[in-house]
């Protein structure tokens, strides 16, 4: 027994038989990295201290992917064990071999720069005409400050939201959908964590994370360019609630910049 469940922007998701987790792409070129995802997770896991997919292939046309179902609920409240697990995690994440994990399906950090690039791109064309004067200002000086490489590349999650952390019991249940995991930025797996997660769950996690400044500093600009996304999202499948949601959050974000 099949049941559609809410999904991602990439992939529709099922609960089959109230065991397993069924995705499919909802685009042709999400295809390649959920394929990617499969090869890169099976590496991955028994490296990690939190669990996270174990996914296989169970159809190739169309492809469908399976793994057991991690059973929890959004990250919305928490304690500091939870950001000292995160933190935990985080850590071991972002020390394992960028060269190997590219090679097991992540993308690697030629590709990963080329599509911030055009995403960058795009959010000048298209985001920042739709802004007033004061905000746009300050969105572009956030945009520009993408141009400069970070000082360090690490394997990134690249989607660390509320969402994709399950809590069950006080505890971390496991970190989902990898679809976007590159090699980049490190501070951008920081970014909802230290600036939108409850305030003892940031705290802990930078203590045990170890973060400096300038990872700080990093980790609040990705965090501001979060919304950028879901508006370009919008306007990918054409759906006005998208834009005017993500050009709120933009607006948001950027005065409290200031």
């Amino acid at each position: 027994m099949e049941q559609l469940i809410d999904s991602g922007w990439d992939s529709r998701a099922w609960i089959v038989d109230g065991t397993w987790l069924d995705r499919e792409p909802r685009r042709p070129e999400v295809t390649d990295r959920l394929r990617a995802e499969v090869s890169l997770l099976t590496w991955l896991a028994p490296q990690l201290p939190l669990s996270v997919p174990k996914p296989m292939i169970v159809r190739d046309e169309p492809l469908r992917v399976r793994h057991r179902v991690l059973v929890g609920e959004p990250l919305a409240d928490g304690s500091p064990t939870i950001g000292t697990a995160l933190g935990t995690f985080l850590r071991a994440l972002h020390t394992v071999s960028p060269a190997e994990a590219a090679r097991q399906g992540a993308l690697d950090t030629a590709a990963a720069e080329r599509q911030l690039s055009r995403e960058i791109d795009r959010m000048r064309r298209e985001v920042l005409p739709l802004l007033d004067v004061d905000a746009a200002v300050a969105g572009a000086r956030l945009l520009d400050g993408f141009a400069a490489p970070p000082p360090s590349l690490a394997l990134v999650h690249a989607d660390l939201g509320p969402h994709h952390i399950l809590i069950s019991d006080g505890a971390v249940a496991g970190v989902i959908d990898w679809t976007d995991a590159r090699i980049g930025d490190p501070a951008l797996d920081l970014a909802w964590l230290l600036f939108g997660a409850p305030t003892p769950v940031a705290a802990a996690i930078a203590e045990t994370y170890g973060v400096e400044d300038s990872t700080r500093r990093r980790a609040r600009a990705w965090h501001l360019l979060g919304p950028w996304h879901e508006v370009l999202y919008g306007f990918d499948i054409g759906d006005d609630d998208y834009v005017a949601s993500g050009l709120a959050g933009v607006r948001k974000r950027l005065t409290e910049e200031g």
